[in-house]
């Protein structure tokens, strides 16, 4: 499709974006007594089913289909929808190889994906037919493969996984020539490479596992960045403070979910400039990726009432929004 293509999907979004999140009413959520206020706030806002009984994963699953759905229905360019799905699809692929190599089903954790749900991929794995699978996953899905079955090292095959899924959506970003999926895939990648690199001082991991670890981006470099994140905690910090990454060393130093707080925020960033589009497929991507941000930051509400956080710790958690 051409950018004048999308005119009438992108008046679509617009009005769709009016009933968005804003940080008003994650503010005002924050500040409700429990879980309870906080899914009736959402059943007002149209969130669910409409019947006002629904549990919080019910919910938030229903919301996520609906999207899912609205993306179908304006026929984005086949291109720029599998990106979409990269993230979805490669889940499924980590799942059905746990499940076939352990033996024991995960339980409700497949996303239906057209020709890639539970039951496709767990027949692929069990089969070891990567063939099936799209050229972007087969590598990553056999040496998963092998490394569960034979060291059944669920964290090693993670690790392969995810940054296919990485790779995959850079290169497809690339490809669509949509400026959007190219500078959010790229942030994508430089995030959670500065996430994977925190965990593992934390953890003690060594560059061997640093190097297999991340993946590749314009915006990092990801040797400079294994070589400090296998040395200390200030090795990193002076790394990120001096190779731009200044306001992450920043939440670190402030507190872990201050920390995750900004690196989604920093993506949330990154699609902003589509409120000012109207002519291409930017703004519905935009839209998209905004109702995942606001479906994750009103889990992280409903959990921290849930779990009896202060108002003051649950606020540190939550995001910017789209909306």
């Amino acid at each position: 499709m051409g950018d004048t293509d999308y005119i009438f999907s992108v008046a679509r979004i617009r009005v769709k974006e009016t009933s968005l999140l804003t940080d008003a009413d994650i503010m005002q959520m924050v500040g409700m007594k429990d879980a309870d206020a906080v899914l009736a706030f959402l059943a007002e806002k149209g969130w669910g089913d409409g019947s006002g009984s629904q549990d919080a994963d019910t919910m938030l699953a229903q919301e996520d289909e609906k999207t899912w759905d609205l993306m179908r229905e304006l026929k984005l360019d086949p291109a720029v929808f599998q990106v979409l799905s990269y993230p979805k699809l490669y889940h499924n692929l980590k799942a059905a190889i746990k499940e076939t190599c352990t033996g024991s089903a995960p339980g409700h954790i497949y996303y239906d994906i057209d020709g890639y749900g539970r039951d496709r991929m767990l027949k692929i794995v069990g089969e070891k037919d990567f063939q099936a699978l799209p050229a972007h996953m087969k590598d990553a899905a056999q040496k998963a493969y092998e490394i569960m079955v034979t060291l059944m090292d669920g964290q090693r095959c993670d690790i392969i996984i995810d940054r296919a899924c990485l790779e995959a959506g850079l290169a497809a970003g690339k490809k669509s020539r949509n400026r959007l999926l190219m500078d959010y895939e790229e942030s994508t990648v430089a995030v959670t490479d500065i996430k994977i690199a925190v965990r593992a001082v934390k953890t003690h991991k060594n560059i061997t596992f640093l190097r297999e670890a991340l993946a590749p981006c314009k915006s990092i470099d990801v040797n400079g960045l294994a070589a400090a994140a296998s040395m200390s905690d200030a090795a990193l910090l002076e790394y990120l403070e001096s190779h731009g990454y200044k306001e992450a060393a920043d939440a670190l130093r402030e507190s872990p979910s201050a920390f995750e707080r900004w690196c989604d925020n920093r993506l949330i960033e990154t699609i902003l400039p589509q409120k000012m589009n109207s002519v291409s497929a930017g703004p519905i991507v935009a839209y998209y990726l905004g109702r995942q941000n606001e479906i994750k930051t009103a889990r992280i509400i409903i959990t921290a009432k849930a779990n009896g956080f202060s108002e003051e710790s649950t606020r540190e958690r939550v995001r910017m929004m789209y909306g």
